[in-house]
């Protein structure tokens, strides 16, 4: 089974709310499958943004779900959309390289960043997301705060990071389950060279 099939097969089993059918028709009218989840790092690759969301998914999954605690819904839909800004933000381009065998500069192609709605990370995903389907509160937040000590907000001297960990559990393993897929499951996996 590849990336987009396994996707389908987990959104599709554990998300029923209403609007999700059009989540998924719009989110095949975008490149959110075969895009890189990142310009050079953590799967900066084609299908990189899937690869991602799937991990991050598996490892909310063994690590954080407790059945009759947690709802698979929410783990699904938190797990699986959390990037979802991502979606029509890469760009392919090329850049001249020098080959250091032959000492010629080559063209060679590299993902850029094209934002055409510069609207925050978290904050992006949240917004597509609820274009269809309305997310709980815990939900929009663990979204929303994903990045942790990343997020611009929090760089910035923002405290309500920490309250939104402290109030909403799903946020907090959601942003640890994005740090062990980001820098311990997916290392290695960037097409880039750094």
């Amino acid at each position: 089974m590849d990336y987009k099939e396994r996707f389908l097969e987990i959104f599709r089993r554990e998300v029923t709310r209403e609007g999700s059918d059009k989540l998924l028709d719009w989110l095949e009218g975008t490149d959110f499958f075969t895009a890189p989840a990142s310009t050079r790092y953590h799967c900066a690759c084609a299908s990189g943004l899937v690869m991602h969301s799937l991990s991050v998914y598996d490892v909310m999954m063994e690590k954080h779900f407790t059945e009759g605690e947690d709802s698979r819904e929410s783990f699904a839909l938190c797990a699986l959309l959390h990037d979802l800004c991502k979606a029509q933000y890469y760009k392919v381009s090329t850049r001249n390289v020098k080959n250091e065998q032959t000492g010629q500069w080559e063209k060679q192609p590299y993902y850029m960043v094209e934002d055409s709605f510069p609207y925050g990370h978290g904050e992006k995903s949240v917004f597509l997301i609820e274009r269809f389907v309305r997310l709980k509160p815990a939900e929009a937040t663990a979204i929303r705060w994903h990045m942790g000590g990343f997020d611009d907000a929090a760089r910035g001297g923002c405290f309500a990071i920490s309250q939104a960990y402290e109030k909403y559990p799903l946020a907090v393993k959601l942003h640890l389950a994005d740090l062990e897929s980001t820098y311990l499951r997916e290392k290695g996996t960037s097409a880039a060279k750094k």
